[in-house]
């Protein structure tokens, strides 16, 4: 006999003290609009999930505390974590299949957003804006002849990663008059690139001729310290570096040397390998680099559609749906799995 309720909860890092939502339009309504589901709110905020918090929540949409072995430990009748994103370094999925748990992320809902964050840094760096911005706000007009900039006409984009928001980030690009984008993804064809107009490179010559170096992949082993001191020295003096994916991807000394010595010309960084910064970081000393506290792409459409995208995980797999966006189907085909999901959905999963 299936479940009365199919019970959704959010962690509370989506509220402020008070209990108010902090953001304007979290795609709640998807869930309003199934009577079914029931909505709760974790008591408190913890960096890391504890097992009694997800205590008889069917699915739990996740903004950025950890998910680990300890967190589903005594899963119960957990069906699913939702990453509210794309990001899934800080989920245990070895873990979450283990104990007959999906893993979500909401595919596509990041990706207009973020490319347009990426081309706006590529113009706020190739422009001077920061450093245009000082000289105004220290009465130092006459300075500004000594800061000119630099069209993205002629230039050329190289993304490692060659995901959703490097595909957009690419079409958005068109009319700028740029060169062939450059693509370094072991995971994607030639073939794959060359529909969005890219060419399928390595990552050394990626590094050698692109004039923006924007990075677009996960945090996994294989990506740690991907871009080092080695890689660095690659890249052309006057080229930029631009991270909206995750800190650990970059050796922060090696780009801090990099910066300070002016071997690159300069670069954007959204996110950084220890998170939250709660103390000054020393690239503000910096003045050719650009900062943001990991929300560069965070718009009110992007939680919208980050929101109903996780959403409709939850309402789908009640309704015996499998979900866009799992990252571990294998649990599909297994009867441990089945049985649990078949006593909470409305139908024959």
């Amino acid at each position: 006999m299936n479940a009365e309720k199919f019970v959704v909860a959010l962690t509370a890092d989506f509220y402020d003290g008070n209990g108010a939502s902090k953001y304007r339009d979290l795609g709640l309504s998807v869930l309003a609009e199934n009577p079914r589901i029931e909505q709760r709110v974790f008591k408190e905020h913890r960096k890391q999930i504890e097992a009694e918090q997800i205590d008889g929540a069917n699915g739990v949409i996740v903004l950025t505390p950890a998910v680990t072995a300890e967190s589903v430990s005594d899963a119960g009748e957990l069906l699913v974590i939702a990453r509210f994103g794309v990001g899934y370094d800080a989920v245990d999925v070895k873990a979450c299949t283990a104990a007959d748990v999906l893993v979500t992320i909401t595919t596509g809902a990041v990706d207009r957003s973020v490319a347009e964050a990426t081309i706006g840094w590529m113009i706020a760096l190739s422009h001077n804006v920061r450093i245009k911005d000082g000289l105004v706000r220290a009465g130092q007009w006459d300075e500004r002849s000594r800061f000119m900039g630099r069209e993205l006409r002629d230039r050329t984009l190289g993304v490692i990663g060659l995901g959703g928001i490097a595909r957009k980030t690419i079409t958005l690009l068109n009319g700028f008059g740029m060169k062939q984008p450059l693509a370094f993804d072991p995971f994607v064809t030639e073939e794959a690139a060359l529909k969005v107009g890219a060419r399928l490179v390595g990552l050394e010559e990626l590094l050698g001729q692109a004039d923006f170096v924007s990075i677009h992949c996960p945090l996994t082993e294989k990506t740690r310290g991907l871009i080092g001191a080695r890689e660095l020295a690659l890249m052309k003096p006057d080229a930029f570096l631009l991270n909206t994916a995750r800190g650990g991807i970059v050796d922060e000394h090696a780009l801090y040397d990099a910066l300070k010595e002016h071997r690159i010309a300069g670069a954007a960084l959204d996110c950084f390998a220890q998170e939250p910064v709660s103390t000054p970081s020393r690239f503000a000393e910096l003045d050719n680099v650009l900062l943001a506290p990991h929300s560069i792409a965070w718009t009110e459409e992007l939680f919208r559609d980050i929101g109903r995208a996780a959403c409709r995980v939850m309402v789908d797999l009640s309704l015996g749906r499998r979900p866009h966006g799992v990252l571990n189907p294998e649990l599909f085909e297994r009867t441990s799995f089945q049985s649990k999901w078949k006593r909470f959905c409305n139908q024959e999963a």
